[in-house]
């Protein structure tokens, strides 16, 4: 029994219909690897700006900070309540930018609460940079690449 058509959209229409999923997909899952094994988890992103680059906070203390060093490839997949898909691959960097750390800073309360200062030397901002975004419509069963800004 084939599924329900899914509702059909034109190139011109990815990059907004993957930054609403991005919008409504909270909690996106993280991959990465840990040697030969790839991990998953989910991840709260603290920022994301109009190129689709993705801001990740993070304690030093967890085990994506010696994955990412090892390898920083990684992918984010989310996946909204009408189960719409984005999925981005790219390369996570430490942020060291002063300005964009002081923006995430000040417009994230959650940060400033458990970490009481940008100084706080567990945490880590992770900026990634996509390489490829591609968005699948449910029931498509196909992605579809979403063009990169530049």
């Amino acid at each position: 029994m084939p599924g329900p058509a899914p509702q059909p959209f034109t190139a011109e229409e990815r990059p907004a219909l993957a930054r609403g999923v991005i919008q409504r997909a909270k909690f996106p899952q993280l991959a990465t690897i840990d040697g030969d094994q790839p991990r998953v988890r989910p991840v709260s992103p603290v920022r994301v700006d109009e190129d689709f680059t993705i801001y990740v906070a993070n304690l030093r203390s967890y085990g994506k900070t010696h994955e990412i060093a090892a390898n920083p490839k990684v992918e984010l997949n989310y996946l909204d309540d009408a189960h719409d898909q984005v999925r981005l691959t790219g390369i996570a960097e430490v942020l060291t930018d002063a300005q964009i750390l002081s923006e995430i800073w000040e417009s994230n309360p959650l940060l400033r609460r458990y970490l009481g200062s940008p100084e706080n030397p567990a945490l880590i901002i992770y900026r990634i940079r996509p390489n490829r975004i591609r968005f699948m419509r449910e029931w498509a069963l196909e992605y579809h690449e979403v063009p990169l800004a530049g």
